[in-house]
């Protein structure tokens, strides 16, 4: 019950001023790695870090290189492919990306958090000419308070630029709707024969009940296909039905070919398990 009446608390408070808390809560430990040397050229302070863990920056550069293994994995990725990272973050897969992907290779990433994308610009793509971060002031409850509307928003680049299109914990903080456009948006950048990678939480008939009442990371708001965490924070968690997604990515000329369980669901991570939430892989359907 601590966990639900914590999380409750914290998606009460705005964007800016969680922002401030985290900062405030990691500064002595910040101010203690700096003076003893154990930071990072491209990792940031933890009270920089606005998603994932505020790990050290040991541990965000492991995190780094498993989510580079499970793109090389599951998508295939090559050294020279050009790709798009939905949601960059604070940098987190783009560093390992720096020692994979060739000079033939080209990343380009968006966030809707500008201090993210500047950290990238200043540290990753200072250093790296073929890396590329973009802001977009895209309003979400959770990060900020911006006017544009992901309903709305068209990604800026070329039909068919990307070989490759990847999002780590994106999905899991966009209302449907935003989603949907989002897989629109996905179908026209994406090239004829390119691969998507990304994860979410998702259920199905036989384990709904089960993710709505649970005591800790539980989604006991239900709404037409997805069920959310809280309801006053729409984009704090989503899960959504698999047939739910099934559709949405057919409303979108677009296919699912994997899905690899997480272990998010169980009470601990299995053997066969390889990352915490669902990963889903898909491509347009004219591939097929």
């Amino acid at each position: 019950m601590k966990n639900k009446y914590f999380r409750y608390l914290w998606y009460s408070l705005s964007s800016k001023q969680r922002f401030i808390i985290r900062k405030i809560y990691y500064y002595p430990i910040d101010f203690f790695d700096k003076i003893r040397g154990n930071r990072h050229k491209y990792v940031p302070s933890r009270g920089d870090i606005y998603t994932g863990s505020a790990s050290n920056s040991q541990n965000f550069i492991k995190q780094s290189n498993h989510q580079l293994h499970l793109l090389v994995d599951e998508i295939d990725l090559k050294p020279n492919d050009t790709v798009l990272d939905i949601g960059s973050g604070i940098g987190r897969t783009a560093i390992s990306l720096t020692n994979y992907l060739n000079s033939n290779g080209k990343y380009e990433g968006f966030d809707v958090v500008k201090s993210g994308v500047d950290w990238c610009n200043s540290k990753i793509g200072k250093d790296f000419s073929n890396f590329n971060f973009t802001y977009i002031p895209i309003f979400n409850d959770l990060y900020n308070d911006s006017y544009l509307k992901a309903e709305d928003f068209i990604f800026p680049y070329e039909k068919g630029t990307f070989d490759k299109i990847f999002s780590f914990s994106v999905f899991t903080h966009m209302q449907i709707n935003e989603i949907q456009n989002y897989f629109k948006q996905i179908n026209k950048v994406l090239k004829d024969d390119g691969i998507a990678f990304s994860t979410f939480f998702l259920y199905d008939n036989y384990n709904e009940d089960y993710i709505s009442k649970r005591e800790k990371f539980s989604f006991p708001v239900k709404g037409n296909g997805f069920r959310l965490m809280n309801n006053q924070v729409k984009s704090g968690n989503i899960a959504i039905h698999k047939e739910k997604l099934n559709k949405m990515m057919d409303d979108e000329n677009l296919m699912i070919t994997n899905i690899i369980d997480g272990f998010w669901k169980e009470n601990q991570k299995k053997t066969k398990t390889i990352e915490y939430q669902d990963i889903v892989i898909f491509k347009k359907k004219s591939n097929l």
